[in-house]
């Protein structure tokens, strides 16, 4: 006799029914990765009601929700209940379709369409809508000590002057559509049309649109649709683009957008992490580093370094995210650096796969980082165990790359000079970058830049976390726009941060969520918000 085909797993939708249902009563066998079950069995799992109108058949591609089994729903230790045992008869035993034979199949979706009536596992919740987020406004009202006002809604242009450049950016990971196809456990959760990139893509713009960011940039954005779809959408609404592809097989790369009417741009530099003389370097990842010009009446117009990355997600590659970083800071600091020695205003996005607080975060906000000792899984904190990993070497990359312990380009050694190390100052050193030998090579990393998130990373008033990424695997932050800033003074209270006095000052940021609201709306993506990451957007002030 034909048998049904089932996914694997415990429980699904009866192909007549509307809630969930036990299947495999009897003689449930395995096949392959599925299970199957002979007709007159399963027929008795099904309520009795008319299905001709929505039968999915083999071949038949149907984005209707229903009919179809949800693997979602099935356990490999799945047993049959006692409701289904010789002794319990079934009510609905005699149901027979009037237009299927005992051989007929069905053809099973392995995407989840649940229903109103499924019950929500621990990451899932059956409500369905938008999620609500708030700007945040910052206002510096003592300039003493400037701090972030959290939820209160102060206005933005709270300090008057003539002589200011305002502009936002947004950073944004729009996933990329052969990367959510590869990993589509990821993505169990989700009901599969909202998968589809024709569905994706026109929510993403309409994001993009919505919130009309001067600067935005964008990571995992897929080759053919940016040449085919995202550029010349983007080039409509006035902005500029720039795109750096990552190397090797990968079909994505990182996008920088700027509004026309805003910015003129001066120099384009990408960054392949790449390096075929390095092994270490191994990864196809990239950044990109733009240098703009705002377009004021200004006689001295200054400049604005806006860089954008997506380092390596291997949590237990802590020596190559590190690296990556490194090479991305030295070409900021090219970029970026003035006549004067100094270094312009810098912002800094991207998707840095690690999490607040993490040695390879601390280095970003702190410019200095001892890892001697550092386990190589703890660099960017997605994992807690160390058990069985080995200690970042020192020095972590080789000399032949050419980037110094300060995160800079090193430079050909130049003729000895009379002087010890006490007596160089920290700018002629910094100008002068010179090849050590491996016996002064200290763990000590540094940088030049004073950066800032814009993003507290908890809530002031409860301590719970953001969140920027939210699948079914995890919910954390990995996100981040960075920006120059001095530091004057960080609050004990977590979710309290210094807004800024320096080259750029925070004005607004748009507000981010806990994984408990996230999961309310069915998690990332939705049929609202079509990433598995949330854009992240903030308003800067450049005084002149």
């Amino acid at each position: 006799m034909e048998a049904w085909r089932c996914v694997r797993r415990g429980y699904g939708r009866c192909v007549v029914g509307r809630g969930r249902y036990p299947m495999l009563p009897h003689h449930q066998k395995s096949l392959g990765r599925d299970w199957t079950t002979p007709w007159e069995n399963l027929q008795r799992c099904c309520w009795n009601r008319h299905i001709s109108s929505c039968m999915r058949w083999p071949g038949h591609y149907s984005r209707a929700p229903y009919p179809y089994f949800s693997s979602r729903h099935f356990s490999l230790n799945w047993r049959p209940p006692c409701l289904f045992e010789s002794r319990t008869p079934f009510q609905y035993w005699n149901w027979r379709p009037d237009n299927l034979s005992q051989t007929s199949l069905i053809h099973l979706s392995s995407y989840i369409m649940n229903s109103e009536g499924d019950e929500p596992s621990s990451k899932r919740r059956k409500h369905q809508g938008a999620i609500q987020r708030h700007w945040e406004y910052m206002c510096n009202h003592n300039k003493d000590k400037t701090k972030i006002l959290g939820d209160q809604n102060v206005d933005p242009t709270c300090e008057d002057s003539d002589n200011k450049f305002d502009f936002s950016v947004m950073s944004y990971n729009i996933l990329s559509q052969d990367l959510l196809e590869d990993n589509s456990h990821l993505y169990r959760h989700c009901r599969r049309p909202v998968l589809h990139w024709s569905f994706r893509f026109p929510n993403i713009l309409k994001e993009i649109k919505h919130f009309d960011a001067d600067v935005l940039c964008l990571q995992e954005v897929q080759e053919d649709h940016y040449g085919a779809e995202i550029r010349p959408s983007l080039e409509s609404l006035g902005y500029h683009c720039e795109y750096k592809m990552r190397t090797g097989r990968k079909p994505d790369g990182c996008a920088i957008c700027f509004k026309h009417s805003k910015f003129a741009l001066l120099s384009v530099n990408p960054v392949e992490f790449y390096r075929r003389d390095v092994p270490l370097l191994d990864r196809d990842n990239v950044g990109l580093v733009l240098l703009l010009q705002p377009k004021i009446p200004s006689a001295a117009s200054p400049v604005i370094c806006v860089a954008n990355t997506h380092l390596l997600y291997n949590p237990r590659r802590g020596d190559i995210k590190l690296t990556q970083l490194a090479m991305l800071l030295a070409e900021i600091s090219s970029v970026a650096h003035q006549k004067d020695g100094s270094f312009c205003p810098i912002v800094m996005c991207g998707d840095f796969n690690s999490v607040p607080g993490s040695p390879l975060y601390s280095f970003i906000k702190e410019g200095k980082l001892n890892y001697e000792g550092l386990a190589i899984g703890k660099v960017s904190g997605q994992e807690q165990s160390s058990r069985g990993q080995r200690i970042l070497s020192i020095p972590i990359w080789p000399p032949n790359l050419g980037i110094s312990q300060n995160c800079v380009y090193e430079v050909q050694q130049l003729p000895k000079v009379e002087k010890t190390d006490s007596d160089l100052t920290q700018t002629e050193l910094d100008k002068t970058e010179v090849l050590v030998t491996t016996e002064k090579l200290s763990s000590n990393l540094q940088h030049h830049f004073s950066l800032s998130s814009v993003y507290s990373h908890y809530f002031p008033d409860t301590g719970i976390p953001e969140v920027t990424t939210c699948h079914s695997r995890s919910a954390i932050t990995v996100d981040y726009i960075f920006y120059s800033a001095e530091k004057e003074d960080v609050a004990e209270q977590p979710g309290s941060e210094v807004a800024l006095v320096g080259g750029l000052k925070l004005l607004a940021r748009l507000s981010l969520l806990t994984e408990q609201d996230l999961w309310t709306v069915n998690g990332l993506p939705n049929e609202n918000n079509s990433s598995d990451h949330l854009p992240l957007l903030a308003k800067f002030r450049l005084e002149l």
